[in-house]
């Protein structure tokens, strides 16, 4: 199964929510989605916000596809993959909407990018984070500039180089990775539904403005971005990353 993207529409609110049964991980076809509906929700007149999020109540997002990810047989493949990721997250800094994350669980790798590039974010206490990338014999190229503007280059050094240990939500809220913590999912949805209600009765064309100012300084990642696509690309080819994605899947 390559995953599903959906998408509902009320009182100006567009809810994107992701689902694919590996964890909520992305193969290529469901970052080619996501990227798609985000780019045509940047240009809808009917919305004036984005609420992201994912199904389940297991992990938010547990990254890259690793089935996909042992089947990269050569650079152009590897490279093709991981600007998946760069689309995403280049889709989310460009859209003329304010995005709301909303994280219910765990997210990992690619998964703490895309939180990363959210605006403003909701998430649960059981909303660990961890960057695995370097235990699987790449690193968290694409996704470090997302990471260190949100967080700071040291918080997401701390990240990287411990790469087999989670951060706890309390972690994530205290670097700025999430904007509010709540202990149940329910507090959560209330909160975020009378948050976005609110914001989205604000003048369309002032949030489209105050979203060109908050992402000043990152025109450069539509080139950056895929640079660290051919790096994660490289590496994803070495005996090392697939023998240790082969580790990871059969534990």
């Amino acid at each position: 199964m390559d995953g599903v993207i959906k998408t509902s529409i009320e009182n100006n609110i567009a809810t994107v929510s992701f689902f694919h049964p590996a964890s909520n991980s992305f193969p290529s076809l469901l970052l080619a989605n996501l990227t798609q509906e985000l780019n045509v929700l940047s240009e809808n007149n009917s919305i004036n916000l984005i609420v992201l999020k994912s199904e389940g109540n297991g992990a938010f997002c547990a990254g890259a596809s690793f089935d996909e990810l042992l089947k990269v047989n050569n650079l152009e493949e590897g490279r093709l993959f991981f600007s998946g990721f760069a689309n995403v997250v280049n889709a989310m800094r460009n859209c003329s909407k304010i995005i709301i994350g909303r994280v219910h669980g765990k997210a990992v790798g690619g998964g703490v990018g895309i939180i990363s590039a959210c605006d403003y974010v909701f998430a649960t206490n059981n909303a660990s984070t961890k960057l695995s990338e370097l235990a699987i014999g790449i690193g968290p190229f694409v996704i470090e500039p997302a990471v260190s503007r949100k967080i700071g280059k040291t918080a997401m050094t701390e990240m990287t180089l411990a790469a087999t240990e989670w951060k706890t939500a309390e972690w994530g809220l205290n670097k700025g990775l999430f904007t509010q913590l709540f202990s149940s999912l329910d507090e959560l949805d209330n909160s975020l539904s009378n948050f976005a209600l609110n914001l989205a009765s604000y003048n369309p064309e002032a949030l489209t403005e105050i979203k060109k100012v908050i992402w000043e300084g990152t025109e450069n990642w539509n080139t950056l971005l895929y640079e660290r696509a051919e790096i994660s690309g490289k590496l994803v080819l070495s005996d090392f990353t697939k023998n240790a994605l082969q580790k990871f899947k059969t534990k």
